[in-house]
């Protein structure tokens, strides 16, 4: 199968002139523009593929989740705008595989899944490891902790000073923060077991991205509640691809962009319904942006209303 991207041409004079004379008139081909969706695909190593294989979180509500075998979430759903934007239009076409959070770089850089959408925050040594297209989220950290603790548990100092244990999970950004800014921190491979140690007093606080805490919140809200802190930078979250795969990591931008400029002109897009219907009730979008971020560094590409299958 041909993979090279095809160019354009025009003839320049006669058919029946010779190369030396129509190079030596001046002709040169016409610029090829930029690449369409169809020619990406084709470069795309989810070429031909019967099904698309992407990695999600199943225990966090609202942005990852699996109960009986259905996976919901903000993450799922822009998941599965994607899956259909490059081909894959039945859900029978997109294999979900679960990945936690230390699991994620490495699925992708062992060719378990074709991409990752699992609250993956953007740094630069990850940047060294996969391609990262978007944002298509931006959030900060913060805390859940008992109903209890809320009026005592407010500042940092508080947290510090009184040695309480913050759960967060395994190879994250949370995890780095709170060990730099010298916490009592307490590290799983499973959110879910932060939640259940919080419940049952093993943890005094959890910490991870607000996105993630929504969740739990939106299942405890009697028991749990928020505490907002300046800890660390603002959370990018983008979708992760192999670092190898330049052109997937473009088309996976594109139509991140495509979202977010129907939103941005007609105030609904697949974003925004992903969003309404799953994290923004629960997000504290008071507080924090709400509105889909514009991807970054996204190439010109041309859209095809009849986009060339890539199974």
């Amino acid at each position: 199968m041909i993979r090279n991207r095809f160019r354009r041409a025009i003839t320049c004079g006669s058919v029946v002139l010779t190369l030396a004379l129509a190079t030596a008139a001046g002709c040169q081909p016409d610029d090829a523009g930029p690449p369409s969706v169809d020619e990406l695909l084709r470069k795309s190593r989810i070429w031909q593929r019967p099904t698309l294989k992407i990695g999600v979180a199943a225990n966090e509500p609202l942005m990852g989740e699996s109960k009986d075998g259905v996976r919901s979430g903000f993450d799922v759903e822009i998941a599965r705008y994607l899956a259909r934007s490059l081909g894959f239009t039945n859900e029978s076409d997109i294999e979900f595989v679960t990945v936690r959070t230390d699991e994620r770089i490495r699925f992708l850089t062992a060719g378990h899944v074709d991409m990752v959408v699992a609250s993956l925050s953007y740094t630069e040594e990850r940047a060294k490891q996969i391609g990262m297209a978007g944002p298509y989220f931006v959030t900060s950290q913060a805390f859940l902790v008992p109903k209890s603790s809320e009026a005592t548990l407010r500042n940092e100092d508080d947290f510090i000073q009184n040695k309480v244990k913050v759960c967060t999970s395994g190879s994250s950004t949370t995890e780095d923060e709170l060990t730099r800014r010298g916490f009592t921190r307490s590290v799983v491979l499973d959110l879910q077991d932060c939640v259940n140690g919080l419940l049952t007093g093993k943890y005094g606080a959890m910490s991870t991205d607000k996105t993630i805490l929504a969740g739990y919140y939106s299942q405890h809200p009697t028991q749990l509640a928020y505490v907002q802190l300046p800890l660390g930078a603002d959370e990018s979250l983008r979708v992760g691809v192999p670092i190898t795969d330049t052109a997937l990591r473009d088309l996976v931008g594109y139509f991140l962009k495509k979202s977010y400029n129907e939103g941005r002109n007609t105030g609904a897009s697949p974003w925004l319904t992903a969003y309404n219907n799953t994290l923004g009730p629960f997000y504290l979008a008071d507080v924090d942006r709400m509105s889909q971020p514009e991807p970054l560094n996204v190439p010109d590409i041309v859209d095809h209303d009849d986009k060339v299958s890539p199974k």
